[in-house]
């Protein structure tokens, strides 16, 4: 698994479109529109252009966590925006995110239409518009959003760090696997030692803590992200398993899960989402 070749970075570095990786075709080094094309709006006043990826299921799962709870200003049109497809690079996706990265949300209830990009923000958003999921305790609210941000913080040393150079660069190169492994299993450790202490990971609360973290790291140790269960050992960490298993079980996740996606098993994926009985045509069908 060793490189072979030592790599001399040039004075200047240029963009090699030829870089490979299963992401080459989309990654570039300027933002901005590559093509003319509005977002579609349908009749919920909230609007999620999004993936499932982990990112893009934090929206969803708090999308109906709201709903469960009998929210029904929470209603949404979830649009799927086909990263592998360029779809962030339309005149529309940028307008609501110049980042041009999933989820992005628009919220057409405000005087003028609020935008919302950063999965982080949007949990934040909706947490503080339907007082739900957020502490507003002062020590209490602080607790949880240290851990919010904690996953925005951490998550892309597993995604664009491990993730990409154990699954998805076109070689195997030692040093930035075994760098990012390191740092995996350093950021699991700190979390099964919080949670060996607490129900949640800000305490004995369900929280957008959990909501953020569970894409990324609860499916990580149930061996659903880059096929790395058995080389990271996610077996040590029994209170993550613990905690990712409670979660995994609400009804409100399992839904979550399936909205805008496009892959795996056909029987379990929604492009779009309109209605709850665009989920449960789904759930009947099993």
């Amino acid at each position: 698994m060793s490189q072979s070749t030592t790599y001399t970075p040039p004075k200047v570095w240029t963009w090699d479109q030829e870089s490979g990786g299963r992401f080459a075709n989309i990654n570039r080094p300027i933002s901005g529109a590559t093509r003319d094309k509005p977002l579609p709006v349908g009749k919920h006043s909230l609007q999620l252009y999004s993936m499932a990826t982990p990112n893009g299921v934090k929206v969803t799962i708090m999308l109906e966590e709201l709903l469960a709870m009998g929210v029904k200003q929470a209603e949404y049109d979830a649009w799927l925006v086909h990263i592998g497809d360029g779809d962030q690079f339309t005149s529309g996706f940028v307008a609501a995110n110049p980042n041009s990265k999933i989820p992005a949300m628009m919220d057409h209830s405000t005087e003028t239409p609020t935008r919302l990009f950063e999965s982080g923000s949007i949990l934040m958003y909706l947490a503080e518009k339907f007082n739900a999921f957020l502490p507003t305790e002062p020590s209490a609210k602080a607790e949880v959003l240290n851990w919010l941000f904690w996953q925005m913080g951490a998550a892309p040393y597993l995604g664009g760090g491990f993730g990409h150079f154990y699954a998805y660069a076109p070689e195997k190169y030692e040093y930035p696997i075994n760098r990012f492994s390191m740092e995996v299993k350093r950021q699991l450790d700190v979390l099964d030692k919080q949670l060996a202490e607490r129900e949640f990971m800000a305490g004995t609360d369900y929280t957008i803590a959990d909501m953020a973290i569970y894409p990324w790291y609860g499916v990580l140790v149930q061996g659903g992200l880059y096929e790395a269960a058995e080389f990271l050992s996610v077996h040590e960490y029994k209170h993550v398993r613990r905690w990712a298993d409670t979660i995994k079980a609400r009804p409100a996740v399992q839904r979550a899960k399936l909205v805008n996606k496009v892959w795996g098993d056909e029987s379990r994926q929604l492009a779009d989402r309109h209605n709850a009985a665009d989920i449960d045509a789904v759930l009947k069908a099993q």
